[in-house]
């Protein structure tokens, strides 16, 4: 995520709205014979079996309501690993109102008698569990499932949530201030969502540590462009509502979903380096001199060199008129462009393709792995274009704080939650690599980086794994630099100065 050049700071907020009910059970009262034949064939897993009975610790149990983030304890969910989701959402922009189907494919990592899934202040209409309609309560932004037949571990099982309502998007500190999630616009909707807002428009696992793939079908007014993530595979026209299908194969983190609508002008083509290219733009907006469709090609194909291959089957841009998101966000294969569209932020957002959306955190406050590495991206590229060295990037950086200013005194490996996405988390994180690099030297660092994102392609990764890889390319003990730079407050000195 870029932040603008005016105030480079983060913050956030919880965006929880307290509701409970007692749990719906939407079973009709006469079950079908087939229904009933399910149900009993199903519950012989668990009564019927002439296996031994299972042990205390197989029988089933509550999911938990969080995996445990030390920042965001309530979101994802514990008890299952989500493979893919199916979206299928309607938006009307006169009203605002969002009406959606999501099935989740998922496995359960234990034997489960209920599960949570997180979706904010839209209301739910019904659930099903492999097609049988379940119980289900609201717990604030908790959906508590209960399935008919509990769910051994090692199933896969699918879960269909209706559900409609207007989204509301979050707001407060940790996005610069600026509100986040699913924005109403004059002609649509702008969708960006980290770190926690993409359960305000789909029940999901709101976590980076539960990647899954994507299918995304939006229903919108004829006249309007819906782009998601991924490739576009079909556009179809129903009466006055055109329905575009977007799939992205490569696992993604449910924050860096989008569902963006409005009127856009379109440009496709490919890279030099031959990617597919989608750079969609408002326009309304004014011509300026930076050409974001060139840029794109050239910064994908340049980091692909530099990082590794291109991790994904689409490279792109989403340019809107977007005043009250005071942000970008690198929504995985088509970056959100809204207050801040410089060639600086172009390359941070390109570079989180790498690191951030292929290479996530495990947990939220390793998040220096994707600003650091994009914020240090941006000098390298300033190095590329013969503008300046990262070395003259990191001095301007380091002279620009003063010894008692607040910037020094975030630990950058574990910044806590209100100062998650502070400068400090971007700058302190690139001063860091550059560091190292000075350390180690470039060519151990240059083979450093594409080792990173080939090792935890698609995955998950924490700051202990890459401290480890950096010792284990260069051959260095590299403790005292780590320690410093990310795990002490206070301004570092530098030798000679």
């Amino acid at each position: 995520m870029a932040f603008p050049r005016s105030i480079r700071k983060h913050g956030t907020r919880d965006g929880r709205a307290r509701r409970s009910g007692a749990i719906r059970t939407p079973l009709p009262r006469r079950i079908s014979v087939r229904l009933l034949a399910l149900l009993t064939a199903a519950a012989s897993t668990w009564v019927m079996s002439p296996a031994p009975a299972p042990s205390l610790a197989a029988l089933p149990e509550a999911g938990l309501p969080g995996v445990g983030d030390s920042y965001f304890p309530g979101l994802g969910n514990g008890g299952f690993d989500v493979r893919h989701y199916d979206l299928d959402v309607r938006y009307a922009p006169d009203s605002g109102r969002l009406d959606g189907r999501t099935t989740i494919t998922a496995r359960a990592t234990r034997p489960l008698s209920s599960f949570d899934l997180d979706l904010q202040r839209l209301d739910v209409a019904s659930v099903e569990v492999n097609g049988i309609p379940a119980g289900f309560r609201r717990d604030g932004d908790e959906l508590r499932v209960h399935p008919v037949i509990p769910l051994p571990k090692g199933r896969t099982f699918t879960t269909t949530v209706t559900y409609g309502g207007v989204p509301e998007p979050l707001g407060g500190p940790v996005v610069f201030g600026s509100r986040y999630g699913w924005m109403k616009t004059k002609d649509g909707a702008f969708v960006a969502c980290e770190p926690n807002a993409a359960s305000t428009w789909f029940p999901s696992s709101d976590h980076p540590s539960d990647k899954a793939t994507f299918d995304i079908r939006i229903r919108a007014p004829k006249g309007l462009t819906a782009i998601s993530n991924g490739r576009l595979l079909a556009t179809s026209a129903h009466g006055a509502t055109t329905v575009t299908h977007w799939r992205e194969n490569k696992p993604m983190a449910p924050y860096l979903a989008t569902a963006t609508i409005g009127k856009f002008d379109v440009k496709r083509g490919t890279t030099p380096g031959g990617t597919p290219l989608y750079v969609a733009t408002d326009p309304t907006l004014a011509a300026g001199k930076l050409d974001m469709y060139a840029l794109t090609a050239e910064a994908t194909d340049h980091w692909s060199r530099v990082f590794g291959p291109y991790p994904f089957e689409e490279t792109g841009a989403i340019i809107d008129d977007v005043p009250q998101a005071d942000f970008s966000l690198e929504t995985q294969t088509k970056p959100l462009f809204s207050a801040v569209r410089d060639e600086s932020t172009v390359v941070h957002e390109l570079a989180h393709q790498w690191f951030g959306d292929s290479v996530s955190v495990e947990r939220w406050k390793d998040i220096w792995l994707n600003e650091g590495f994009a914020t240090y991206a941006e000098w390298l590229w300033d190095e590329h274009k013969g503008r300046k060295s990262a070395h003259q990037s990191f001095l301007e950086a380091y002279d620009l704080h003063h010894a008692d200013d607040p910037f020094w005194k975030v630990v950058v490996a574990d910044p806590q939650r209100e100062t998650m996405l502070s400068r400090a988390v971007y700058y302190r994180g690139a001063m860091t690599l550059q560091m190292l690099r000075e350390r180690i030297g470039d060519r151990a660092f240059f083979r450093l980086l594409p080792r990173w994102t080939k090792l935890h392609r698609h995955g998950n990764a924490r700051t202990a794994q890459f401290t480890a890889l950096a010792e284990a390319v260069s051959h260095k003990d590299l403790g005292d630099l780590f320690t410093t730079w990310l795990h002490t407050p206070g301004k570092p000195a530098l030798p000679g100065r």
